[in-house]
């Protein structure tokens, strides 16, 4: 194995680099309960309806449990084995059903596509190489069915490297805008303290 060179391209983070980081401890990402602007969003007058939902990158789960408890119907994904048995034990401690997949998001079409209404996105798209960003979008797109909605918080912050890799307004809009509408885009207000400034929430809907 040699050295990497400063100019070589860092690889994208598998499985094992993400189980081993689940491992370590505590990861960083996981905030030990659902992200504040899904509570607020379900919990507010304009709430979506429930419906079928698929949890991208889902973690260790607290966000699709809290839409399982409000009555969607919950695919949850991940590719590292942790998160997806500790979400499975969660789930059953709670007697919710929830489908578990313990796969790669970008091998869930075409088996899946147009089968959900709404997209969760929490930290998955902070995830992954920002390269893939494009394939990201065209994926939720595939995966939802006409007027779908992705129900997204995006890491907005401006520090260098990753991941979390951060985004901005700017760049979700040029992204999503040839494929979705953008109904809501706007910064989090009940951030936890160590997100404060760094968050933006986002209904984007599939035309």
């Amino acid at each position: 194995m040699t050295a990497q060179t400063p100019s070589s391209p860092t690889p994208p983070l598998g499985p094992d680099d993400w189980e081993q980081r689940y491992q370590e401890g505590n990861p960083r990402w996981d905030l030990g309960q659902p992200a504040p602007a899904f509570q607020t969003l379900l919990n507010g007058v304009d709430a979506p309806l429930p419906g079928r939902a698929i949890a991208l990158g889902a973690g260790r789960g607290h966000d699709a449990l809290f839409f399982a408890q409000q009555g969607f119907e919950v695919t949850a994904v991940d590719f590292a084995p942790s998160p997806i048995q500790s979400l499975r034990e969660q789930a059953q401690a709670q007697q919710l059903s929830l489908n578990l997949l313990r796969q790669d998001i970008f091998e869930l079409t075409p088996d899946l596509a147009g089968q959900f209404d709404y997209a969760i996105e929490h930290t998955c798209f902070c995830a992954i190489d920002p390269s893939l960003r494009t394939a990201y979008v065209a994926l939720v797109a595939e995966l939802l069915v006409p007027d779908g909605e992705l129900l997204a918080v995006f890491f907005t912050h401006q520090r260098s490297g990753g991941p979390p890799f951060g985004t901005t307004p700017a760049e979700v809009r040029q992204l999503f805008e040839p494929h979705f509408d953008i109904v809501t885009l706007e910064p989090v207000a009940n951030s936890v303290s160590a997100r404060q400034g760094e968050e933006h929430f986002g209904r984007v809907k599939k035309r």
